[in-house]
């Protein structure tokens, strides 16, 4: 095997308790006029006025939008655009969960270059660099805070779509644990899986890195010597700390390891992509309006059951990396336990353990399974194969919760 590694990543990464302090000082290199991007939860709580009062203390000016709606709605980015144009922010700062990052990411790229959200879904089609994003998360699941997407529901179209350029990749990711303690427990959850399913699918995405112009030709690349490291730190964290964080949201340590898994679990997929899982609940969430976390969450086990013929060495990887003690059975048994184990886990925090209990209507698994098919970024990322014959068998076993079904 030829060693390949690729990483894109912000040009600083901030990470600890008390860290969203710093913000003025971070803003500063980039000029006086901060647009903040949040929504009106977050907005209506003292952290976000200690955060407004500390930018106006450091002479920081900010107008504040506070209206991002779940899923960034693409004509609300308008909305977000008209407020922002005649105040000529230097700076774009999103603070709160993905989606309020995401909104930030696209007022940075539609005040620099203009145009519509659909002018731009798909790969590389940012033509330059953005206003700086300083990326504040409040939530630790998303990983946009690293990544180099933007997701954003269109109504003219079933699925939610992506911009994924390396320019939306946050110039700061300004990270502290503190502002998650508020997290419910189970918006903690939903987080926390989908940071994890970031994980394990990067970990065991395909490796394509054989062709030196990959990186230059897509901007998810499959596995590599660097997004395996940064994945297995994700998982190690969120193994030892994601149920304790959702059972008692004020252990400061279990949320550091959290937050700390999120970012990581960011940076891997960030470059690596993710895959199947991450497919089929495209269509999932789109029919049964529930949150990504927790479709992802849902099908990773029967996804990690289906690649087990490809990918056993990663997936028993994975299974030490979650504390699994390896007992010389070899690496079948030990990814057989490790699908046992995150299985375990995410029933423990209350993720559904088949899509009917998601609430997926039995008469959309064919349905399910075409459209997942046709999303072919995350599906060449797989690193088994795909028909629509074994798609449909993986969303039908996933359905029925027959873990075994996907094997065949």
């Amino acid at each position: 095997m030829t060693l390949f590694a690729a990483a894109r990543l912000p040009r600083e990464i901030l990470f600890g308790k008390g860290q969203r302090h710093v913000l003025p000082a971070v803003a500063a290199k980039f000029g006086r006029r901060a647009f903040v991007c949040t929504d009106e939860r977050f907005a209506a709580t003292s952290q976000f006025a200690e955060i407004l009062a500390g930018l106006h203390n450091g002479a920081i000016e900010t107008l504040v939008y506070d209206r991002t709606l779940p899923d960034v709605p693409r004509d609300s980015v308008a909305a977000c655009i008209a407020q922002a144009e005649d105040f000529k922010p230097d700076m774009v700062i999103g603070i709160g969960g993905g989606s309020c990052l995401d909104m930030a990411k696209c007022a940075a790229l539609l005040l620099s270059h203009g145009g519509r959200p659909q002018d731009y879904y798909g790969e590389f089609k940012v033509p330059g660099p953005t206003l700086p994003v300083i990326a504040v998360p409040t939530t630790a699941g998303t990983g946009s805070e690293v990544t180099p997407v933007a997701v954003i529901s269109d109504p003219d179209r079933t699925l939610k779509v992506g911009i994924s350029s390396p320019h939306l990749i946050a110039a700061v990711a300004l990270c502290d644990p503190e502002l998650t303690a508020t997290c419910p427990p189970s918006l903690t959850a939903i987080a926390g899986a989908d940071a994890l399913t970031h994980a394990i699918e990067a970990f065991t995405a395909a490796r394509r890195g054989d062709d030196p112009r990959l990186p230059q030709q897509h901007v998810f690349v499959g596995k590599s010597a660097l997004t395996d490291h940064f994945a297995l730190l994700a998982i190690r964290l969120l193994g030892r700390s994601l149920e304790t964080a959702y059972r008692d949201g004020s252990d400061g340590n279990a949320r550091a390891d959290v937050m700390m898994g999120a970012l990581a679990a960011g940076c891997a997929f960030g470059t690596a992509g993710t895959a199947a899982a991450h497919a089929v609940q495209y269509p999932v969430g789109a029919v049964t309006h529930t949150a990504h976390g927790l479709g992802v969450a849902t099908m990773l086990p029967y996804v990690m059951s289906y690649n087990l013929p490809a990918a056993a060495a990663e997936i028993a990887e994975v299974g030490a990396a979650l504390g699994l003690r390896q007992n010389g059975d070899g690496a079948d048994a030990s990814a057989h336990a490790t699908i046992r184990e995150v299985s375990r886990l995410f029933c423990a925090i209350g993720i559904p353990p088949n899509l009917a209990k998601l609430g997926l209507p039995e008469d959309r698994i064919d349905w399910t399974a075409e459209q997942a098919l046709g999303i072919d970024r995350l599906i060449k990322n797989n690193p088994r194969p795909f028909d629509l014959a074994a798609m449909r068998r993986l969303v039908r076993a996933a359905y029925d919760g027959d873990m075994s079904a996907t094997m065949m």
